[in-house]
Order: structure tokens, then C-alpha cells, then sequence
């Protein structure tokens, strides 16, 4: 297979570049950036008129191993690759890549830095792994309700037939206590079964406007968690999505939820949303898919269950359900998404990633 500097010698411009699911970025001889193809974009997380033109340094920072590459490269036309570069980023995130540096000559470029995240096979690996396991235990959780549904229904029934037949007698009230008891947790049990399944139900897609969903559960957000404060921080360009309404609503409430009574029921939380182009979701390669973060500043996820927290029933709080994110997680991946999570005390982020189909249409066009 030809390397990306091979692929963009045969091609008359740029262009070539725009199709490589390969961060590259171009540079002319004084290290000044020339072209930034999408992929790089969604790398670095800015778009190629804030870079052209710029420094590579604005970018990538001092890397004494990466100047001395690129140097090199210019005067002796060698390729080099350099391995676990850290980039420090905006947002606070660090990013950990490897870089190829080679030496090109055509329309004022002089070097082609091809970027690739280290940890991008294992991730998709771990990913992989993951699915398969809350899969199986999806399945397992799901079973056990659809067993657990029928003696809970029989047990609310006696209670129900034993208060009755209790009116007659002296110390009624009393008694009466004990079986409301077990009608009320039988209720309880009932409603988190009825949780359990209502994952599967068959989606309803129409065309939805992604920030009138995150505006819905702001507002719920703050009429449950007043001291919480929810920033906006929104790409009024992005085009509607189809998708079903309810469950996307309920997949981002559960994250906000989350996060909210993880601060406390005080803090931060922000809602932001960004186009990306060039991305894979389940094996499968879209050219422009959505990307929403629910970021907060609590105190992070616990490392015993930061593996674990898409699973029934893993909760990192006391009296939590754990269904939460089990769901959100359910009801992304039935619109073909993904949601990723990176904590650390002071900021969680959720991801989640969704993808825009050809089609679908930017806010004020007509149908």
C-alpha cells in the first residue's frame, strides 16, 4: 500500500489529501502550515483557517525530537518517525501520537506530517471487547427481569388481597403498614424491570434538531438541580439529525444526571456540540457524523469502576441504580453512535458521536 507522501505526489493539489481518514498536515520550508486536511481537523480540534499560515509550533508546541525530524527532513529529504508525541490541547486533553515527517516538494510544500494516535488500535480493540460484554450481560439482565416480572406481579397481588382482608380486625392500621411496604417495593422492583426492558423497544427516527433535545434537558436539569449551572456551547450550523426523539432525550438526561449528583447537586456541567468529518462508527465510515460532550467539573469517575460503568447495575453512588448510562449507552448505539468517556478529578467528559446521513438538512433550509 502507498504511503500518504506517495499518494499526494500523484495528486495535482490538495485535494487527495481530503479523503485519507490520515491526519496530515503540510508545511512549506520555514515550518509554516500550508494545508490541513479533515482528518487533522478532527485530530486537533481546529480548522484549517486558524492554522494556515501559522507556525507548526502554534500547534504542536516545543518537541526538540519532532524539530530536529523535520530540520533533517528539509535538508536531507529523510523520513523519520517520531513515537508517543504529547500534544498538549485547548481543552485540556493530552494527545499521545506517533509522526511520520517526510519531505515532499509540490505546490509550496515542503514536508507532510502524517499523525496517528497511539492508542487507536487498542482502543478500538477495548471498544470491541466492551460491546461484546455488556452485550452478554444486556442479555443476562434482561432475561432475569422478564423472569422476575411475573412473581413481583403475584406478590403485589397478595399484599393487595391480604390489606383488604386485614380491615377487619382491631390492629388493622398497624398491620396495614407492612403491607404497603411490600407493595411499594414491589411497585419499585416493577418500575426497575420495566427500566431493564424498555431499552429494546422499537425506535420512532424523524428529523430532530439536536440542540432543542439539549435545550429540553437543560431546562429539566436545572429545575431538578438549582445550584447546578449548564453553559452552552453550541454549532448553531449543524444540520438536523434523524434520530428518535425520546430516547436521545433520555440518553442525555441519564449523563447529566449522572454528572450532576456526582458534584453533589452543585457545579458546572457543559453542553457542547461540534461537527466532525471522516469518522467511523461501528466499522462503518461516515463523512460527517455529530459529536455532543456533557462535560463536568466533579470529581471524576472512581478508577474501581471506570471500566465498568456502562454495565447494569455499576453505579459509583450509593442507593444508584446503575442503569443510567446502561441505557444511554443502549439507546446511542440504536442510532449507530458511540459514547466515549474521559475522567479525571475536575472533568469528565461523555462523548457521544452520531452520525449524519446524506440527507439530512441544516437548520432553516426547507425539506
Amino acid at each position: 500500500m502507498s504511503t500518504p507522501a506517495e499518494r499526494f505526489h500523484r495528486q495535482a493539489s490538495f485535494a487527495g489529501l481530503e479523503l485519507l481518514s490520515t491526519a496530515v498536515i503540510l508545511l512549506d520550508a520555514q515550518l509554516k502550515v500550508r494545508h490541513v486536511n479533515p482528518a487533522a481537523e478532527n485530530l486537533f480540534k481546529i480548522s484549517q483557517r486558524q492554522l494556515v499560515g501559522h507556525p507548526i509550533a502554534h500547534l504542536l508546541g516545543q518537541s526538540h525530537e519532532l524539530d530536529a525530524a523535520m530540520a533533517n527532513a528539509l535538508q536531507n529529504r529523510w523520513s523519520y518517525t517520531g513515537y508517543n508525541i504529547a500534544v498538549a490541547q485547548p481543552s485540556a486533553e493530552v494527545l499521545h501520537l506517533d509522526c511520520t515527517v517526510t519531505a515532499v516538494d509540490a505546490d509550496g510544500a515542503s514536508l507532510l506530517l502524517e499523525f496517528r494516535p497511539i492508542d487507536q488500535l487498542m482502543k478500538a480493540a477495548r471498544e470491541e471487547r466492551l460491546l461484546e460484554q455488556q452485550q452478554a450481560s444486556r442479555e443476562l439482565i434482561r432475561n432475569l427481569a422478564h423472569e422476575i416480572k411475573n412473581p413481583l406481579g403475584g406478590i403485589r397481588g397478595s399484599a393487595q388481597l391480604l390489606e383488604h382482608e386485614l380491615r377487619a380486625l382491631e390492629n388493622a392500621p398497624q398491620l396495614k403498614e407492612y403491607t404497603q411496604v411490600i407493595i411499594s417495593e414491589s411497585d419499585r422492583l416493577q418500575d426497575l424491570m420495566q427500566r431493564l426492558l424498555s431499552s429494546h423497544r422499537t425506535m420512532q427516527p424523524a428529523l430532530v434538531n439536536v440542540h432543542d433535545i439539549l435545550e429540553h434537558v437543560r431546562r429539566l436539569i436545572q429545575a431538578e438541580y438549582s445550584a447546578v449551572r449548564v453553559r452552552r456551547d453550541y454549532d448553531t450550523s449543524l444540520p438536523d439529525l434523524t434520530g428518535d426523539r425520546e430516547q436521545l432525550i433520555q440518553a442525555i438526561l441519564n449523563i447529566a444526571r449522572n454528572a450532576a449528583q456526582a458534584m453533589n447537586e452543585k457545579g458546572e456541567i457543559i453542553f457542547r456540540t461540534r461537527a466532525l468529518r471522516q469518522v467511523t462508527l461501528a466499522k462503518r465510515r461516515y463523512r460527517l457524523a455529530l459529536e455532543i460532550q456533557v462535560i463536568d467539573n466533579g470529581p471524576g469517575i472512581p478508577d474501581a469502576i471506570r471500566e465498568k460503568i456502562f454495565y447494569p447495575l455499576v453505579s459509583g453512588r450509593e442507593g444508584g441504580s446503575g442503569l443510567g448510562l446502561t441505557l444511554a449507552q443502549s439507546f446511542i448505539r440504536q442510532h449507530q453512535g458511540s459514547i466515549e468517556v474521559d475522567s479525571r478529578p475536575g472533568r469528565t467528559s461523555f462523548k457521544l458521536l452520531l452520525p449524519l446521513q446524506a440527507g439530512e438538512k441544516r437548520p432553516g433550509e426547507q425539506q
